[in-house]
Order: structure tokens, then sequence, then C-alpha cells
């Protein structure tokens, strides 16, 4: 009768350092758009606090509903509606083709117009996420089988990249295979079938920059920014330029110079940038440390968690939020190409706000109930 009355005491009580550390980073990312879209909003949109309203009205609100409805949605129950996330994820992909719906941005087509602009892909990742950690639990007991789950595997990649790459959106393409990759290898791949699938890799990419030359063009600026300063190589070189501005203690909230005439995508994908030059090195470092530490945590969870759907689900969702960052981050500072990635929970755009603070109800979730099974266990 204890353990029952201790187990329901412990119901309510997830990861609170994984979920400080989260709110942290949210309120961090207010403050830095806020001050990176300050002067963008008075010149173009004749109210200072534009980006940041709207930033509040449809990535706080919204994200905030979602991260709490998963907060008390037992993650259990995702697996047994899985099996409608993968053609979710490719209606998702399909949308932005349907005319009428899809928005498109020069030859981009990434988003769909619902009378705001919502961008699919996000929503892909993580349905995606959730239909691999409960299709890889099913399988796993014949995991290494080429004709149960490798070929299967590569053919739904395959499906999902060529939907992608059609948008064209070669970033948010990478994001698939490195996080799908990541979790079929938690999973138990073996070694042989990781090799495959990195060389397959190898040559789709190949193949894509033959397709496209401007992708070729990017991995050249990557290698040699100052060969073209003012034309491809302008974003990095002036990402870099702010970055090294900041120095050790930074220039001080709201003073940048490189965001106001500079800067390209002040408020989305050069706020790295942004946050670098204003803090400077050591408050930036800690920020750096800050997504470090909560990757920490939801790896940590996904170690805890003898549930395999629960281990590959928190694990998933561990590699985009942190390989999310690290793509953002290394392309500011010059050591990755650009791919438009946002930073997470810090860039402006709801899209991918939203589906972040829904991650983060999902393992709030779990980590709730792992921790119940701990304790409960050590009785």
């Amino acid at each position: 009768m204890k353990i029952i009355h201790s187990h329901s005491e412990k119901q309510n009580q997830p990861d609170y350092i994984l979920l400080i550390n989260f709110v942290a980073l949210i309120v961090l990312g207010l403050i830095i758009l806020s001050s990176a879209s300050y002067f963008m909003a008075c010149q173009e949109q004749g109210d200072c606090y534009f980006y940041l309203k709207h930033q509040l009205l449809r990535g706080i609100l919204p994200g905030l509903f979602f991260f709490f409805l998963f907060y008390f949605f037992d993650y259990k129950k995702l697996k047994k509606v899985a099996l409608f996330c993968l053609p979710l994820t490719i209606i998702l992909l399909v949308s932005v083709f349907i005319p009428g719906l899809g928005f498109a941005k020069g030859e981009a087509r990434r988003w769909i117009n619902l009378g705001f602009l919502f961008q699919p892909a996000e929503l892909a990742k993580l349905a995606f996420i959730i239909y691999l950690s409960a299709w890889l639990t099913k399988h796993q007991a014949n995991i290494k089988s080429f004709k149960e789950v490798f070929w299967p595997f590569l053919f739904f990649l395959v499906i999902i990249s060529g939907l992608i790459i059609s948008q064209p959106d070669l970033g948010t393409l990478i994001v698939f295979v490195v996080i799908s990759v990541a979790m079929y290898f938690i999973a138990g791949i073996s070694f042989y079938q990781l090799g495959i699938l990195f060389f397959s890799f190898l040559v789709a990419i190949t193949a894509m920059i033959k397709m496209a030359p401007y992708r070729l063009n990017r991995m050249i600026t990557f290698l040699h920014p100052e060969s073209d300063p003012w034309g491809i190589g302008y974003h990095v070189n002036q990402a870099i330029m702010a970055v090294s501005s900041g120095g050790w203690f930074g220039r001080g909230l709201g003073y940048s110079a490189r965001k106001i005439y500079y800067l390209p995508e002040v408020v989305s994908d050069s706020i790295f940038a942004v946050l670098a030059e204003e803090l400077g090195f050591i408050l930036t470092a800690a920020v750096v440390v800050l997504y470090l530490f909560l990757t920490y945590r939801i790896f940590r969870l996904a170690l805890l968690n003898k549930d395999m759907f629960a281990r590959l689900l928190s694990a998933g969702l561990g590699f985009l939020f942190i390989f999310q960052a690290m793509v953002n981050m290394g392309a500011m500072l010059g050591i990755l190409p650009l791919t438009g990635i946002p930073l997470p929970l810090i860039g402006y755009g709801g899209t991918n706000f939203v589906i972040f603070c829904a991650a983060f109800g999902i393992l709030a979730n779990i980590s709730k109930q792992t921790t119940i099974e701990e304790k409960v266990k050590k009785r």
C-alpha cells in the first residue's frame, strides 16, 4: 500500500532541471529577438516591437499550448498512433506543391498559407521521429535484417528525401537523414549497413550538387568565404565579422552594429551572430553550454529508460535539438556551410518554435514516467 501511495506522489515530478533550462532558453530567446529585431521593426513595420509581439502571439502562445498538451498526454499512446505519422509526414511534405495552398519564396516552396505561413517540414520532422521510434521498436528483434528493416528504412528515406529536394531544402534533408540514421544506430544497426547508408548519402549529395550548381557555390563559399565577400560570400563574411567584433564581453545588448545595415536575416538565420556580437565570447559560450547541458539531460533521459520506444523517441528529439543548434551556430562561425536552419527556441519563426515546445512537452512526459519507475523500483 505504501508503494502505491508513493507512486501517486511521484506522478507529477518530471525532470525539473530539464524544464528550468528549457524555460531559460525561451526567455533568453525573447530578449535577443527583441534586441535583434528592434531597428528593423522600427524601419520596416513602424512598430519597434513588431517581431517580438508576433513571436509571443504565434510562437509562445501556441508553443505553450502544445507543450502542456503533450506534457499531460501519455507518451506511450503516441506509439499507438505512430502508424499514421508516416503518411502524415508525406502529406505534409506534399502539401507545399498544392496550388492555392503552397507558398513560394523565389524558387523555394517550403510553406503553406493558412492565413499565416506554416512550414510543414518542421511538423514532418516530429511526425517522422515518432513513427521511426515505434517502427524500430517493433522490429527490434530483427533490427539487423536487410529484408525486414534495412531496405524498408532506406525506402522511407528515399521517398522523403525526394519530396524535400523537390522543394528544394537541402538543410532539412540533412536533418532528416542524420536523425534517422542516428536513431537506427541506437536501435542496433550493423556497421556494414551503416557504411552502405553513408556511401549512399555521399552519392546522393554529389548528384544533388551536379543537378543544382548553386549548392557547389555554397560549398566553395564555405571553404573560401573571402573569395566573393560582396556576392555569394556576403552572408558568411558579415556573420563572422559580427561574431568577432563582440570580443570577450560584447558591445552590449542592443548595440550590434552589423544587424542594422549589413547582416542578412537578423531575426532568424543570423540571430546567433547578433547574440555573439552583443553578449561577447564569455556569455555566448554560456549559451552554447546551455544548449549542451539541455542535450545532456535529454540523452540522460534516453539512457535511463528501459522502454525502447521512449529511448528512441528521446534520442531522436535530442538529435533534432542539438543538430539544428550546431548547424546554425557552425554556419555563423564559418565552420559549416549555410543551410538556412533556424536556431532552436531563439530565432524568430512560429512553426519551428512551436514544434520544439511540443517536443519538450513529450520529453517532460517521458521524464515524469521514468522518474516514477526508477523510484518505485528502488523500494
